[in-house]
């Protein structure tokens, strides 16, 4: 009988827990602990059912459906699959994560101790070196990459446990100092809607479509310990996802709470958790946090550059591994330097577009018995939701298209960021009529969406 045992459960659910847990991970949800104040367990639940609920959902998704993301997207149709496989990779990727991994670094191991007057300068160079780094060791493995991820993971870690540790203690026994104290009132959303504002923060971080990226990991790791029954690897999966989950709601419950007791405003998350180690640890502890936050990040960016280099070499076989891991992060270099706190706001936008759509393919796939071969309840599922969910996302960068921004303003939970909920609903029941049959029985059409 396949079986594994807790401990092997464990260990694929701590691999995946270091998989997801990146640069976002760390800066978000001090932040939004900050903003949350009093209500900050409100916004972190919010925060934790889009961020590790919608990745969990998704491996488990990719895992029903079969073997990779791929095999999702194909639902619809084979070109549908590549559009999104393609789209996901250059989310996780040169879009949005990858720059994000070289803006952290600099913000918590450099920036606080360079001159300011010379910021773009020592960015340039400081994220110059970062991915020139990051192209030698994905064009060359070397063990050190093993080590760092290894070893410096689970230092992070333990920093991030120390700084919880000490700032409960610190609060307790001194009131916290002037950095330190009780959580403030909440700001801006956070007063009314804080679990749904979190729920917005928990798409910054981006596990949720990588949650479809990294699913082959997790199926390929529970097939090596000889599980090859595809009904106990979907088991194992899910098992293994819950762990994951439960190991990053434990880490994000700890930062969010130090953001939620740190008295003076910052720009952004890392500036947050710098501040803080300093206050708590002194110069040194500072120092530490920036070191391990350094290598942390630069494995993750090592990680995505030789992910996103791989695929693309499968589906332009005539462009080198190596001149794709070039392009990626001379772009990623550019992209970073935009700074930190501007990054989030350009990706927020277009996150809420992305994201909605995302969810809505995955709802649907776990209910492929019920839709069978009817793709018309996808794509129209999937339309609905687009069409709701870019006009949110064009509200949120305060873009607004006269009359159909004010129809669309009137949708249930539309100020709540879950206005495509109804339209998704609408959409996929839509896809059931017998009018759109010829979706389903003429795949030529499809290929061609």
């Amino acid at each position: 009988m396949e079986k594994l045992n807790l401990k092997q459960i464990l260990s694929v659910s701590l691999t995946l827990f270091a998989i997801f847990f990146g640069a976002g991970n760390m800066i978000f949800p001090p932040a939004m602990g900050q903003l949350a104040g009093t209500n900050y367990f409100s916004a972190l639940i919010g925060f934790i059912l889009t961020d590790a609920g919608i990745a969990i959902l998704g491996v488990t998704a990719v895992v029903l459906v079969g073997n990779s993301m791929s095999d999702l997207g194909a639902l619809i149709s084979k070109k549908f699959a590549l559009i999104l496989s393609v789209g996901v990779y250059l989310l996780i990727g040169p879009l949005f994560a990858l720059p994000r991994t070289g803006s952290v670094s600099f913000e918590l191991a450099a920036l606080p101790y360079i001159n300011t007057d010379y910021k773009m300068l020592f960015s340039l160079l400081f994220t110059g070196a970062f991915f020139g780094i990051t192209y030698y060791l994905s064009s060359n493995p070397n063990k050190i990459v093993d080590i760092v991820g290894k070893y410096l993971t689970p230092f992070l870690l333990l920093s991030i446990l120390a700084i919880f540790i000490a700032t409960i203690v610190n609060i307790n026994t001194d009131g916290g100092g002037s950095v330190l104290g009780n959580a403030a009132m909440p700001k801006d959303k956070y007063v009314a809607i804080p679990l749904f504002q979190g729920m917005i923060e928990g798409y910054n971080a981006l596990d949720g479509p990588a949650g479809l990226a990294f699913a082959i990991i997790v199926i390929n790791a529970i097939k090596n310990y000889g599980i090859k029954e595809k009904k106990n690897i979907a088991k194992y999966t899910i098992l293994s996802g819950l762990g994951a989950a439960f190991f990053l709601a434990v880490v994000y419950f700890m930062l969010t709470y130090v953001g939620a007791r740190t008295m003076i405003p910052f720009e952004n998350g890392g500036a947050l958790l710098h501040s803080v180690t300093s206050h708590l640890f002194g110069g040194v502890g500072g120092v530490i946090l920036g070191i391990a936050v350094l290598f942390a990040c630069l494995t993750t960016s090592i990680g995505l550059t030789t992910s996103f280099s791989d695929y693309f070499h499968t589906i332009l076989p005539n462009t080198s591994y190596k001149k794709i891991a070039a392009i990626v992060c001379v772009f990623s270099f550019i992209i970073s330097n935009v700074g930190l706190s501007q990054l989030i706001e350009i990706s927020l936008p277009i996150l809420i577009m992305i994201y909605p759509v995302t969810v809505s393919l995955i709802l649907l796939s776990f209910c492929k018995k019920l839709i069978k071969t009817k793709r018309s309840v996808y794509i129209l599922g999937m339309l609905f939701t687009f069409a709701a969910s870019f006009i949110n996302g064009l509200d949120s960068a305060g873009i607004q298209i006269a009359f159909i921004s004010n129809a669309v303003h009137h949708l249930p939970f539309y100020d709540l960021s879950l206005g495509w909920i109804m339209p998704f609903m609408f959409g996929s029941l839509l896809g059931f009529l017998p009018i759109f049959e010829f979706m389903n029985k003429h795949n030529g059409q499809l290929e061609t969406m």
